[in-house]
């Protein structure tokens, strides 16, 4: 019987660490019309509290990364960016989820508001730059990898 255990234990111990080890990091993945794609990694901002914060006080943002800001419902979300001092693109996406439009390269520490006028209910906050160099336009499909509630579109 300890035999048994201990076997079980060798062959088991191994699979749970490496279940650990292959957990992804919630990212976007944007399909612009010219056939490519775009992976960004994302930070999760779900909460008010989170929204609120954003990337305030961030000194950088690096390559292919960016937030995901999650609302309840759709609305004409309006951001800002004080206190923030990396410029970006805000990729405003709706609930199918398709790009609904887009605010590039908004200056750090600009009061805004910027938003696109029209109903989304996720915003995608990247480096500025990252929209014209990807190609990514209002209409292009969007799909979320290992976010949390999302997992199935």
């Amino acid at each position: 019987m300890k035999t048994l255990r201990t076997l079980f234990t060798l062959l088991l111990a191994p699979a749970l660490v490496c279940a650990g080890c292959s957990e992804e990091k919630p990212s976007v993945i944007l399909y612009p019309t010219n056939g490519s794609l775009a992976r960004v990694t994302v930070e999760l901002a779900r909460t008010a509290g989170q929204r609120s914060m954003g990337l305030m006080y961030r000194k950088k943002l690096g390559p292919g990364h960016g937030m995901l800001f999650l609302f309840e419902q759709d609305g004409k979300h309006q951001f800002t960016m004080r206190n923030t001092s990396i410029p970006l693109d805000m990729i405003f996406i709706d609930a199918s989820p398709a790009v609904a439009g887009i605010v590039e390269n908004t200056k750090p520490y600009a009061s805004g508001p910027f938003g696109i006028g029209r109903p989304a209910r996720y915003v995608l906050e990247v480096n500025a730059g990252f929209c014209a160099r990807h190609g990514i336009a209002a209409g292009d499909r969007v799909a979320f990898a290992h976010v949390p509630g999302f997992e199935t579109r």
